[in-house]
């Protein structure tokens, strides 16, 4: 891998967001069944949706820049999606696997925050115009997806997990 310009340091990122997009649309699905908030299950879905838009965004970025579109293996993706992966496997409480479920899909989603607004900047500043924009919208929603899983965290996933010992030594001791 050459890294002499800021053009090729942008297509390496670009490819790292396109395979890490790609694991995505693998590993939603699989959240999405394990999870039992009907909420956060509706969350993970329309992630989904909005992932296959993201590559589809990505597609049209390498086709501005005359590159072909294909991903490189990202490697951190790759780990966060193992680490979620032992969620699915755990034994437990349903809220609290939901809450753990939702504390892996935040870590994703701050990776990719951090991918997308440096891809965003070095668009711009090669005056990739359209690009640029692309890629803020995708940065957009994943801000908002972000957002959406604080607040399904706080507002209802986290307090249902924090009764869960209550709920639990209450039933044991009849």
């Amino acid at each position: 891998m050459n890294l002499d310009t800021l053009k090729e340091l942008y297509v390496n990122e670009l490819r790292d967001l396109y395979n890490a997009e790609g694991q995505l649309v693998k590993a939603l699905p699989k959240m999405a069944k394990a999870v039992s908030s009907d909420e956060l299950k509706e969350a993970f879905e329309k992630h989904l949706e909005q992932t296959k838009g993201h590559i589809e965004r990505l597609e049209e970025v390498f086709e501005e820049l005359g590159e072909k579109a294909k991903g490189k293996t990202c490697q951190a993706m790759k780990g966060l999606i193992e680490e979620g992966s032992e969620v699915l496997k755990a034994d437990g409480e349903d809220s609290v696997l939901d809450a753990a479920l939702i504390v892996a899909a935040q870590k994703v989603e701050h990776y990719e925050i951090a991918g997308y607004g440096s891809v965003r900047t070095f668009a711009q500043l090669l005056g990739q115009d359209q690009s640029a924009e692309l890629l803020q919208q995708t940065l957009d929603e994943e801000s908002e997806t972000n957002e959406l899983l604080n607040k399904l965290a706080e507002d209802i996933v986290n307090p249902e997990a924090l009764m869960e010992p209550e709920m639990a030594s209450a039933s044991s001791n009849r």
